[in-house]
């Protein structure tokens, strides 16, 4: 039961994240990159600083800022600056499908500076995973565009954050390390939009309700991921991240009117099989060990 509702929230965690990486896409269009990471850093960093002040969680406490903790942020924001970036120059749905490459980073990293044994079966998936993002990007061909390798580095910087999460005190509260993480965004941001030589524009009310959306989505959609991180085993309930990719698929189609083509489509396939076989075989490994 712990791992179906892990699942579920998990479920709901993606299709948090979907819909607010909608409403940043939207933002994009009329906003500096720079100053809708600071919106959405703003806007969720302040509902969790309210669950913070409601709970009376301990957040000046020395072991909610270590090194380790601030390295997590860092990594998170430079996520968050490629991935706005990439949002602002091309499809959700192009995005979200290499985006989908992270478990695969994550396990090629885990083998490369963690020493963790990783066999031919799974070098195979990630090799074929990665054929899968070679095909939506598409390098050299007509259909090519550069920032997509912006997605790949993003994705990249969320792995490492999930390899210093794995090493997080128990005692940490999740809810600060969340405020610890939008305020990555908004200081990030505002850096982007200050190097950039920009300003920040003024809000009509639509962008003023997408804002919300984004960050009331991005806020419960957090929550969602690390509420089911802890109800259920993380070898269960991870595989069902990649409902991300058939909800910002979706949400592109239907809501900002996107055409993905096959070569998409395909690609996205070999990912997506790539990442579960990988997540299933080192649930047999586990469970073996």
């Amino acid at each position: 039961m712990n791992n179906i509702k892990g699942s579920l929230l998990v479920i709901a965690s993606m299709l948090g994240f979907a819909t607010a990486d909608m409403f940043m896409k939207q933002l994009t269009g009329s906003l500096h990159p720079g100053q809708v990471l600071m919106g959405l850093g703003l806007g969720s960093g302040l509902i969790f600083l309210t669950i913070i002040l409601a709970t009376r969680a301990p957040l000046f406490a020395r072991r909610h800022w270590t090194p380790r903790l601030l390295l997590r942020s860092a990594a998170e924001a430079a996520s968050g600056v490629m991935f706005t970036l990439a949002l602002s120059r091309i499809d959700l749905s192009t995005a979200a499908a290499i985006f989908q490459a992270m478990p695969l980073i994550l396990t090629l990293l885990a083998a490369l500076f963690l020493g963790e044994t990783v066999g031919w079966r799974r070098w195979s998936a990630l090799s074929i995973g990665f054929a899968g993002v070679l095909l939506i990007i598409r390098p050299g061909l007509g259909g090519f565009n550069a920032t997509a390798f912006l997605v790949l580095g993003a994705a990249l910087g969320i792995a490492i954050r999930d390899i210093l999460t794995r090493r997080i005190d128990l005692q940490v509260s999740s809810h600060v390390v969340a405020l610890q993480g939008f305020l990555g965004f908004l200081i990030a941001g505002t850096c982007l939009l200050g190097f950039s030589g920009a300003s920040a524009a003024p809000l009509a009310l639509g962008e003023l309700t997408r804002f919300a959306g984004a960050a009331l989505f991005g806020a419960a959609g957090y929550w969602a991921i690390v509420t089911a991180m802890r109800v259920g085993e993380a070898s269960a309930v991870a595989p069902f991240r990649y409902t991300r990719l058939v909800f910002a698929m979706l949400l592109g189609i239907f809501i900002l009117g996107e055409r993905p083509d096959w070569p998409t489509f395909a690609g996205s396939t070999l990912i997506v099989a790539a990442g579960l076989y990988t997540f299933l075989r080192e649930r047999a490994l586990a469970r073996s060990g």
